[in-house]
């Protein structure tokens, strides 16, 4: 009888959707850790894509399990109806912007950002001049997508 290995760390599976910068997507489901390094609380989509650069391990809806690499990423969809980004300290007093992002791929997608930066200092340029997170929430009506912010081309505000 196998004996587990001390050093395995229990995950818990999240349904996402990548979209690869090959134009190809995958269903299937990421592995988060019960605690986040960055926050109180589980690990989130947005923790394990920040975390650092490389690969990560994904699950496909035929059980295979893929490295892949998070610069190839070009976004991740999060199903309905997962609120990640709302767990973000100051998520209620963010400057809000609806915004259409243009990716390298072509694909135009119109959605809010959250701006967590103090008035006068919250503008649409001052989000992109934030190189905290390579990877930014776009919410949309029917679901999150967290976006490769190295795959934007071109970033501006529209009209609501």
């Amino acid at each position: 009888m196998a004996r587990m290995s001390e050093f395995r760390v229990q995950k818990r599976r999240e349904a996402a959707e990548l979209t690869l910068t090959t134009g190809a997507t995958m269903a299937g489901f990421l592995f988060l850790s019960g605690a986040s390094a960055a926050h109180a609380g589980p690990e989130r989509v947005g923790d394990l894509l920040n975390l650092e650069p490389g690969f990560f391990p994904f699950e496909a809806g035929t059980g295979e399990t893929a490295l892949v690499n998070r610069a190839h990423v070009l976004k991740v969809a999060l199903p309905a109806p997962v609120i990640e980004a709302q767990l973000d300290a100051g998520y209620d007093v963010a400057t809000r912007r609806l915004v259409k992002m243009l990716l390298t791929s072509g694909e135009s997608l119109t959605g809010t950002v959250m701006i967590y930066s103090p008035p006068g200092r919250d503008r649409l340029s001052d989000y992109c001049a934030d190189a905290g997170e390579r990877f930014r929430y776009l919410e949309q009506p029917d679901r999150t997508l967290l976006i490769n912010a190295a795959h934007i081309v071109a970033l501006s505000e529209v009209e609501g």
